[in-house]
């Protein structure tokens, strides 16, 4: 997941507040206003007093020449390297990306950052803004924000659905007021998850809880941010998790609350590619899966040959990290 800091330097306290409002991972500031920081908000320091200590933890490189790569590559096994450059277009980033070498960006306007999040289509991992005021910090936040994270989507074909009998299943309340086209990526499988669409749709039944995703049964894996998967049974309050478009542009949502209750439980079984893909969700009107238009679509009118968008990987996975590794799932 992309990591975003601020650098505030020389001291400016509304700088801070907006770093903290445009949620941002960490601020970098003068040795001795750590502590400031933290009487406005929980976030990590940058500095020499810092969380991470400027010169233990974090190292500035200037970059000159291409040839510096290699040391860049060395040094950032070790420590988080902030690059410098006096024209920083000449940083041979793509080979960095494409080599997959965490390094933090420097970046200065809207304009930059968008720039520095297209490189290879995939984009730094890292940035370090520095702004010239709070209003443009709060811009080139928004952008690093909505430029985020990205998940491939793929069309699938249902081939049947059926009642399976009583189960548990997780409603995942969060801290996020969803609209139509965003949920949460859950499935039988790590490698092929469904986007279960939010309960932000107004219905005859009950009023709308755009905050809630009715996701699944106990067992299901959704992907959260830091590349991993979790059982939705493993989710909590405080949690991390993402929430997903029909476009495939993921925000991190806050796990407000779980709610694990019996209720009559429905597989959906699709195919994607030849490949046979499966989950299993709540028996119920207002559970909705995603169309390719991003529109809702529940559950009990779900036919063969509908199509809904779900999330293919290849590979396996290991305590929920992505391995290289041969494994079926049935």
């Amino acid at each position: 997941m992309r990591k975003i800091w601020v650098k505030i330097d020389p001291w400016d306290k509304k700088m801070v507040t907006t770093a903290l409002e445009g949620g941002a991972d960490g601020v970098l500031v003068p040795e001795g206003f750590s502590e400031k920081v933290k009487q406005l908000g929980k976030i990590t320091t940058v500095s020499e007093d810092g969380d991470l200590k400027i010169g233990e933890d974090v190292v500035y490189f200037e970059i000159t020449r291409s040839e510096d790569e290699e040391e860049i590559i060395r040094l950032a096994r070790e420590k988080t390297v902030i690059l410098r450059c006096r024209d920083w277009t000449i940083i041979p980033l793509e080979n960095l990306i494409a080599r997959s070498v965490d390094v933090v960006m420097p970046v200065s306007s809207v304009e930059e950052a968008r720039t520095a999040l297209g490189i290879l289509e995939k984009g730094v991992g890292h940035l370090l803004v520095n702004a010239a005021d709070p209003a443009s910090l709060k811009q080139i936040l928004a952008v690093a924000r909505e430029n985020a994270d990205v998940t491939p989507l793929q069309v699938a074909e249902i081939t049947d659905v059926i009642p399976v009998g009583m189960g548990d299943r997780v409603c995942v309340d969060t801290c996020t007021a969803m609209t139509e086209g965003q949920g949460m990526l859950v499935g039988n499988s790590s490698s092929a998850l469904f986007l279960i669409h939010s309960e932000s749709v107004v219905n005859p039944y009950v009023a709308p809880r755009p905050f809630r995703i009715n996701a699944g049964a106990v067992h299901a894996y959704t992907r959260v941010p830091g590349g991993k998967t979790r059982y939705l049974s493993e989710l909590t309050a405080g949690d991390r998790i993402f929430i997903t478009d029909f476009q495939g542009n993921n925000i991190e949502g806050v796990v407000g609350r779980l709610k694990i209750e019996k209720r009559p439980l429905m597989l959906v079984k699709a195919m994607v590619d030849g490949k046979d893909i499966t989950t299993i969700v709540q028996n119920a009107e207002t559970i909705r899966l995603t169309t390719p238009e991003g529109h809702p679509v529940s559950v009990v009118s779900l036919k063969a040959g509908d199509h809904v968008l779900v999330s293919m990987e290849a590979g396996g996975r290991h305590f929920g990290y992505k391995i290289e590794e041969t494994i079926t799932e049935k």
